[in-house]
């Protein structure tokens, strides 16, 4: 398993939505991302996380999933995004874990599990991935 950011990868950053949101990827594993984001500045009018910075989590550790399995050169577009919320988190940070569901040459299907900082579940979402590999020249 890697923890590193792939060397073939930007990395100027990981995209002005997720600098906005702090969102942070801790593992960088095809077969496991995992990212935390900070419950603080993402908060809804009534102090409990936005269901939409949570959507914004699940996409963005989806989608370096998909581009980790694209691979060099290649290039990955969401084209659908389901998400349950399950509990509210207030406070502290959420951890996000993506696991494949499944990857093939143009589809790829991820689950993302969102957590508190007390390991309880706050939100599960799915991501499906467009893959769009390296042209070859």
């Amino acid at each position: 398993m890697t923890h590193t950011r792939p060397d073939w990868l930007p990395a100027d950053t990981q995209g002005p939505l997720d600098d906005k949101l702090g969102i942070r990827i801790t593992e960088w594993d095809p077969e496991r991302v995992v990212a935390t984001m900070p419950v603080s500045g993402n908060e809804q009018p009534f102090g409990l996380l936005h269901g939409g910075a949570t959507c914004a989590l699940a996409e963005s550790i989806g989608s370096w999933a998909a581009m980790l399995h694209a691979g060099p050169g290649g290039s990955v577009v969401g084209i659908e995004l389901n998400s349950s919320y399950l509990r509210a988190a207030t406070s502290g940070d959420v951890t996000a874990v993506c696991t494949p569901l499944r990857r093939g040459r143009t589809l790829a299907t991820y689950l993302i599990e969102v957590s508190d900082d007390a390991g309880r579940p706050t939100a599960s979402a799915r991501l499906t991935c467009l893959i769009r590999p390296a042209r070859k020249r």
